[in-house]
């Protein structure tokens, strides 16, 4: 077989040039096997994924080694695509082997919206529907074959290498594993109890903790920093307890710092443990800012921004392999969503399994199973979820604000812009409150990157 029919018709009408060269044929291999097989530049070679909803079938046109975003496609298009499955692709593209859809949408009747980097490429490789042979067209001569599609940043890049997915069961028998893993760590439940005992005092929190040397010097670390300006020396936890932080903030902290001894992860990557704890910082900082004016619990606050990307540390613990990939991808888009990343990682081409599951949910399982405060579990289990409607919104409110504040500066595991007004205008701040914060976050920016940095040490 050449090229497929339409595929030629469609060129030759068109009078555009392109050359058939030969590759080793697999048809179960599809494009990645023709490729790797033939000592093919990858970084020349682009694919085309079909998608479907209720309005119909789009194609879009991206390099080899990448994959559709689905908010961004939804985004631009106002449509919620899926891939189609191999059934309706063998019907839809009848004259193609399975896995070598060509690029050529027009030629099929199909709208086509391409990666707008393409257009850069002095040369491309692509399927031309045959498994036993490769297109190859010049950038000028796919340009002008791409005329009339629509293009723009719409996929997310791989970075090299590429987990296996699982699927939706194998993750719900993974997160049974809850149930065996080591308990909260016992330092951090002994401070749980206290923070439920309405008669538990400073002494006796500073016992608890001060049975741990790191703890201890991390409280004290905290109560001496220009974050409060206090005048005089700070020795112990319980003269940070009385004298600058407060029953309930200290608890809250050291929780946090015991708490997250249950996981080893890489220190390193935009979601590794060092961006983990300046990222909880920053959001726990300004959540603590925001409550009052909010009217909720200022310490609790605290905790739902400093707990509320917990999700991310159980992921690398129960997927240390496909959390690697993730930590890559993100460095490669960061204009790309989480949860598209997630569903990138973790989600079945077909059937698309994750949708609904990402590290939010993750970590508000976990909140739930160690007991955390409601607010703390809400916050963290829909914090990805923009339309939240449920119960303590306003603390899942604040924490999405305070992300999207932070993420003009850079801290986050996402960058995609939110829409900081709506937050806003949701808890009933207006533009001076954000200013006023804004500021109030360079003014201690310092001093929290060495918070930070201490604490993933």
């Amino acid at each position: 077989m050449a090229a497929a029919a339409r595929v030629e018709q469609f060129l030759n009408r068109k009078g555009l040039a392109f050359e058939l060269v030969t590759v080793s044929e697999d048809p179960r291999g599809g494009l990645e096997a023709a490729v790797l097989g033939d000592g093919i530049d990858r970084r020349q070679v682009i694919r085309s994924t079909a998608l479907i909803d209720v309005n119909g079938v789009l194609l879009v046109v991206h390099p080899l080694d990448s994959s559709p975003d689905l908010d961004a496609i939804a985004e631009r298009t106002g449509r919620r695509l899926q891939p189609l499955t191999v059934t309706q692709a063998g019907r839809l593209f009848s004259d193609c082997a399975p896995g070598f859809v060509p690029p050529f949408g027009s030629a099929y009747n199909i709208p086509v919206l391409v990666e707008e980097s393409l257009y850069q490429a002095d040369r491309v490789v692509m399927a031309c529907g045959s498994s036993s042979r490769l297109m190859i067209m010049a950038g000028r001569e796919f340009r002008l074959a791409m005329a009339g599609s629509e293009k723009g940043h719409v996929t997310i890049r791989h970075s090299g290498q590429t987990a296996n997915s699982i699927t939706l069961e194998e993750v719900a028998e993974k997160l049974q594993k809850l149930y065996r893993l080591p308990p909260m760590p016992a330092l951090a439940l002994k401070i749980l109890n206290l923070t439920s005992n309405p008669e538990a005092s400073a002494r006796e929190l500073a016992e608890v903790i001060e049975y741990d040397p790191s703890v201890t010097a991390q409280i004290i670390r905290y109560a001496r920093s220009a974050l409060f300006n206090y005048p005089g020396q700070i020795d112990s936890v319980q003269e940070a307890v009385t004298r600058v932080l407060g029953f309930e903030r200290v608890a809250h902290i050291a929780l946090g710092i015991a708490s997250v001894r249950a996981f080893d992860i890489p220190r390193q990557g935009p979601l590794g443990m060092d961006q983990f704890w300046r990222h909880s910082l920053y959001c726990a900082f300004v959540s603590q800012r925001l409550a009052p004016q909010c009217g909720v619990d200022t310490s609790l606050a605290y905790l739902c921004g400093l707990l509320h990307n917990f999700g991310l540390l159980l992921v690398g613990h129960l997927f240390p392999t496909e959390f690697e990939e993730l930590n890559r991808l993100r460095a490669a888009n960061p204009e790309v969503s989480m949860r598209a990343l997630e569903q990138q990682v973790f989600g079945d081409s077909d059937e698309q399994q994750m949708l609904t599951v990402g590290h939010g949910v993750i970590g508000g399982i976990l909140h739930k199973l160690w007991q955390m405060p409601e607010p703390v579990i809400k916050a963290a289990g829909v914090h990805q979820q923009m339309d939240y409607q449920g119960d303590h919104k306003t603390y899942v409110t604040m924490v999405q604000l305070a992300n999207a504040l932070l993420k003009e500066k850079g801290v986050g595991d996402e960058f995609n812009p939110d829409d900081v007004g709506y937050l806003a205008e949701q808890l009933g701040l207006d533009t001076g409150n954000l200013d006023r914060l804004r500021e109030d976050v360079e003014q201690v920016a310092d001093d929290l990157d060495s918070l930070a940095h201490s604490l993933s040490s």
